[in-house]
């Protein structure tokens, strides 16, 4: 029953706001039937129908009839490859297919999912594996979202190698998914970041070499046409390319990606969404979240004690938003900005930018404690989903922060 609940909200959404200028055009053609009917004889009716309709396809096919029925109807795109509609035949197949796809209880990639220092001094080959798969899982509660992904959450895994690591990546596509997938990693010097030597099949594997040149903190994402459209269904990460002396030691990392998504329907409509390509190309997301749904990142997970330092690696997944990255009631003492090393970070930063496919690296010291709230200081944001808390426990510092807390929420 649950699936069919789910069916029919995703058929709804294409119906109504797809396809409301076919229901208009087929409306109109009753009620000219209706009008025409009253005064004329049915010869007649049907004479004028014809020329109507003749009028009407003579004015319609020189502005152009789409090849394929497409979601949204009649989208015009000028990108290099393939635009981000919704072809309808994908629907069909999505649905005959549903049952195949696996239903994930948590997309969330836990922002303490950072693999440990390299602690390496010299060079090496590393190995990496991927696979591509594409799930269905909440993106709010009561709100499914059919994620593409790499290795099954929102983002994909952190990725740690040295400076002048020869690195393998081998690309796997799972059997299930219904779409080509690829890896552009920018932190690869060559063509398409690696996406033109990892274009995968389902059920197909890749396998490509690149060299870690450049120390910093890099977006990685699928890179098979459109582009768009399989970054803003949740296919980025972050590789972290450690300099060759390492980075400062710190007593905890944490893993956030901001990322977007284009529902069809209005935010907090339950059920099974389909994404929404001019809302894509418009910039004008249903949800904006860290960590691939809403509420990813909570302080009953995310627990800091007093006195440590911490470290952020920060992505931004994007594809249109510039996120504006702040923690509430902290300053950062450390930013790598835009992520980047071997120029001298910025220090005591308030808010910083992770520009749409960049990142950071932000420091702070846990000094006083309590819950604290990560943002995208586009405050309009948080409505969307994008914040979360962490908690610094330890004893009061009244030489810091004093003061008695109101009995109304601040709205923090």
């Amino acid at each position: 029953m649950s699936q069919i609940i789910q069916a029919w909200s995703l058929i709804y959404s294409l119906i109504i706001q797809g396809f409301g200028l076919v229901l208009a055009g087929i409306a109109a053609v009753i009620f000219l039937y209706v009008v025409l009917r009253k005064h004329h004889s049915f010869r007649d009716t049907m004479l004028l129908g014809i020329f109507f309709a003749g009028a009407m396809l003579f004015f319609w096919f020189p502005i152009g009839v789409p090849k394929n029925l497409t979601y949204p109807f009649g989208l015009t795109t000028y990108g290099p490859a393939e635009g981000p509609s919704l072809p309808l035949k994908n629907v069909f197949t999505f649905f005959w297919h549903l049952d195949s796809f696996e239903r994930v209880s948590d997309i969330a990639r836990s922002p303490l999912d950072v693999p440990p220092p390299t602690g390496r001094t010299e060079a090496s080959d590393v190995s990496i594996e991927l696979t591509t798969k594409e799930v269905l899982s909440e993106i709010a509660p009561g709100v499914l979202v059919n994620y593409w992904t790499f290795d099954g959450t929102v983002p994909g895994p952190m990725l740690r190698v040295r400076e002048g690591d020869t690195v393998s990546l081998t690309l796997h596509n799972d059997q299930s998914s219904l779409h080509m997938h690829s890896i552009d990693l920018h932190a690869v010097t060559g063509p398409g970041g690696g996406a033109t030597v990892t274009d995968v099949m389902p059920g197909e594997s890749k396998t490509m070499r690149f060299k870690a040149l450049n120390p910093g903190l890099y977006i990685y994402h699928c890179a098979h046409p459109n582009v768009a459209n399989h970054m803003s269904h949740g296919m980025y990460g972050l590789i972290l390319v450690e300099p060759k002396d390492g980075l400062p030691q710190v007593d905890k990392e944490l893993y956030v990606v901001q990322g977007e998504f284009y529902t069809a329907a209005e935010r907090g409509t339950k059920g099974l969404q389909a994404m929404d390509a001019g809302k894509l190309l418009d910039g004008i997301p249903e949800y904006i979240v860290f960590n691939g749904r809403t509420g990813a990142i909570s302080k009953d997970r995310v627990v800091v004690t007093q006195g440590e330092k911490v470290r952020m690696y920060v992505g931004n997944g994007g594809v249109n938003l510039v996120s504006s990255f702040h923690l509430i009631g902290e300053i950062f003492d450390t930013v790598y900005p835009e992520a980047a090393m071997g120029s001298e970070p910025h220090k005591n930063v308030q808010s910083t930018i992770v520009p749409a496919g960049g990142a950071t690296i932000v420091e702070f010291t846990a000094d006083v404690p309590g819950t604290y709230v990560l943002v995208d200081h586009a405050l309009a944001r948080l409505d969307k989903g994008a914040w979360g808390t962490l908690s610094i426990v330890g004893d009061a510092r009244p030489d810091i922060f004093f003061g008695t807390p109101s009995d109304h929420p601040s709205g923090h």
